[in-house]
């Protein structure tokens, strides 16, 4: 069994002009493209925006959920006023004056004032004074709307005065427990609900709006694939019927297939998740990392220290990735090729016993498909746990370090909730970038083989070819002028070929093997230019002619029968919508197999599939219907008759002689038999015709025709 052909498993040819290659094909969508790229990074900074806010929110209640200790430092200030030195003097000379107050009690105010001189805790001292003597230093205020009357303040002094360490929870809260009710509404913890929704909503406005902007943008970006996706079959389908018959001599059927599918849908897809995840992730990483040192560059310094490792480690892969990427869809097309290749063949597989060898072979391409795909697979794989550990890491980092600066009263808890989500934000991006970048690879792997199949190299364009047949008008004369050949310079396989052919003659091609029988077909219906020399019809050099207009002049029945998919109806009209019901039955009865057609199921509305529910005789004689249901004034049979039985041979050469009648017709058959009676018989060798005659002439000869006539009945 024939080994497929290799394609070299190389690194990208020219990344660079292949990714310019696709964004400039993508330029009829660009503003599309643009508005998706710009819905993506809108959405990113609305997402960078909101963990300040989160910040604020945060903030916000953790600050309504402890006292207002600032406001108590505040009031005692206000109330530590009274203890001034000015306002002293005054407040004791007014009680020294104050007849109600017993002698006793202004010796023990005296005795307090004289020790305070010498102590650490003056305001300990004054506390210690009986009620109705310290109640004389204060005096009613009010604060936020609170009345702070005198009593409330003599309380607050003496609690504060037992209080030993200010920087002890227990104390404080102790002291807190214990304040006056009047002071307590003003420091209580209490949170701001107003400013709480105002945030909340906002917060929920920025989330909304991304989202929609996401959603946006991922439709835009679905749209502008797809139809990149369609633009491309519709290219390489154009493109197909543009190349030369030479190409698909040369190449797989499988790899052409697998460029039209599996390549396209890899540029689609990759195209789709990998541009607007890059804009997305750019926007979100350098985003992130402003805002993190515009909140603080300390941390900022400790997120990108904890990542850079993550950096390193991304360039590294992506650096040895790509060609894995190429390898890849090069294997899956060789793969696609050779499963076309054994398939068809199938049943010769079974029968010369290649199915070990071709398990062999195809075990070697999966393996190759296999090292490829886990390579690619592996290390574009690696990105995640990666950039996960290097998130984790930075997680800690930033806590540790966040930690540290609240102690310090540096930042707000606040700063630390916004940095747990920058640092997210931030490492994220890092994995995507790799996997868009993985996707943009593949795309790219894609795109160069699609692109060499566009730019492969066409058959000549025939805009300038003004010279038309009319099919009606035609009289149907068709000559060779030392026509000459060959696929390339060093093999010539026509050499000189001349003949003529009148208007409605039979005229038989046969020869050896490798004679140039089919080949003159092929020239003569333009699937290849000759070299030299001319082919006339009415006297009319096919070179001035263009090939739908030859093509239109032939009917044309292969050795192999080409059904598509569908009904019998839609197989024998193919590509004449005009033709009736009627017009099918007679070509149908013509060649014998409308009976056939009248047993299946739904008749011309029976289904034709790939299975052994139509014999290989029945599907030739369905397409030489087709050829007789076209009205053209030329026929070409390339062995048409190879895969009928003897009893099928004649009724098919009757329906042939019908069919030929009035139209110039060309037969090439190696069952010699069959063109006893055709009006004129060309004998072929080596490129040339040798002999020329009708069947009575040659066998009167006896030369090459009639030894070659007389080897079938030879035993």
């Amino acid at each position: 069994m024939p080994r497929p052909v290799r394609r070299p498993n190389e690194k990208s040819k020219n990344f660079k002009g292949s990714i310019k290659r696709l964004f400039n094909s993508l330029n009829k969508w660009r503003y599309l493209l643009i508005i998706a790229l710009i819905l993506a990074a809108v959405s990113s900074i609305l997402s960078i925006i909101s963990p300040n806010i989160l910040s604020d929110l945060t903030d916000t209640i953790t600050a309504g959920m402890v006292p207002k200790l600032e406001k108590l430092e505040t009031i005692g200030e206000k109330i530590g006023e009274s203890f001034k030195e000015d306002n002293m003097k005054k407040t004791v000379a007014s009680i020294m004056a104050n007849p109600n107050i017993s002698e006793e009690d202004k010796y023990n105010l005296n005795n307090t004032l004289s020790q305070m001189g010498t102590s650490e805790e003056p305001q300990k001292l004054l506390s210690n004074l009986p009620d109705n003597i310290l109640i004389y230093f204060f005096s009613d205020f009010s604060f936020e709307g609170k009345n702070i009357t005198s009593d409330d303040q003599m309380s607050f002094v003496k609690l504060s005065s037992n209080v030993e360490d200010y920087t002890q929870t227990e104390e404080m809260l102790k002291l807190i427990d214990d304040l006056p009710k009047s002071i307590y509404e003003i420091i209580k913890p209490s949170i701001d609900m107003e400013k709480i929704k105002n945030i909340g909503i906002l917060l929920v406005i920025i989330y909304l709006v991304s989202a929609i902007f996401s959603f946006i943008q991922s439709y835009t970006m679905a749209t502008v694939s797809n139809n990149f996706a369609r633009y491309l079959r519709r290219t390489i389908t154009t493109k197909i019927n543009k190349l030369p018959l030479s190409y698909f001599d040369t190449h797989e059927t499988g790899n052409v297939l697998s460029i039209v599918t599996n390549d396209v849908d890899t540029i689609g897809m990759q195209m789709n998740q990998s541009l607007a995840t890059l804009v997305t992730s750019i926007t979100l990483f350098v985003g992130s990392l402003i805002m993190m040192f515009v909140t603080n560059y300390i941390m900022a310094l400790t997120a990108i220290i904890s990542s850079i490792f993550g950096f390193i480690l991304m360039f590294l892969i992506l650096g040895k990735s790509q060609k894995y990427f190429n390898q890849r869809q090069a294997e899956l097309g060789n793969m696609n090729g050779y499963i076309e290749e054994i398939y068809s063949g199938h049943n010769i597989v079974k029968s010369y016993n290649g199915t070990e060898k071709a398990i062999k072979d195809f075990d070697e391409i999966n393996e190759k498909l296999y090292y490829c795909n886990r390579k690619s697979a592996f290390l574009s794989g690696l990105m995640q746990p990666i950039m996960g550990f290097v998130g984790n890491f930075g997680y800690v980092a930033v806590c540790i370090a966040g930690a540290l600066l609240v102690m310090n009263n540096n930042i707000s808890f606040g700063v630390i909730v916004a940095f747990m989500i920058y640092i997210r934000l931030f490492t994220n991006p890092l994995s995507q970038i790799a996997q868009a970048m993985s996707n943009l690879q593949s795309s790219v792997a894609a795109g160069e083989r699609v692109f060499e199949f566009i730019d492969e190299k066409e058959m000549p364009n025939e805009d300038d070819k003004k010279v038309k047949l009319d099919r009606e008008k035609v009289k149907g004369n068709i000559e060779f002028k030392n026509v000459k050949f060959g696929y390339n310079d060093s093999r010539i396989i026509i050499n000189d070929f001349s003949a003529e052919a009148k208007s409605g003659k039979k005229i038989a091609i046969v020869g050896p093997t490798g004679a140039g029988k089919t080949t003159m077909v092929n020239l003569l219906m333009k699937f290849y230019e000759i070299n030299d020399g001319d082919i006339l019809i009415d006297g009319v050099s096919t070179k001035k002619l263009t090939r739908e207009n030859i093509h239109e002049l032939f009917i044309m029945v292969l050795q192999d029968t080409w059904l598509f998919e569908g009904t019998i109806r839609e197989n024998i009209k193919f590509n004449k919508p005009d033709v009736t019901d009627e017009e099918i039955w007679n070509a149908l009865k013509t060649v014998g197999v409308d009976h056939f057609v009248k047993t299946l199921p739904g008749g011309l509305d029976a289904m034709i599939e790939d299975n052994e529910s139509i014999s290989q005789g029945q599907k030739q004689l369905l397409t030489i219907a087709r050829g007789m249901i076209e009205d053209a004034p030329f026929l070409i049979l390339d062995e048409a008759t190879s895969n009928v039985d003897t009893r099928t041979e004649e009724l098919v050469q009757k329906a042939m002689d019908k069919l030929t009648v009035g139209r110039t017709s060309f037969i090439i058959a190696h069952r010699l038999s069959t063109i006893k009676n055709a009006d004129m018989i060309l004998v072929m060798k080596d490129g040339n015709i040798i002999e020329m005659g009708s069947h009575k002439e040659l066998m009167k000869k006896k030369g090459f025709y009639s030894d070659l006539y007389n080897s079938q009945f030879k035993k």
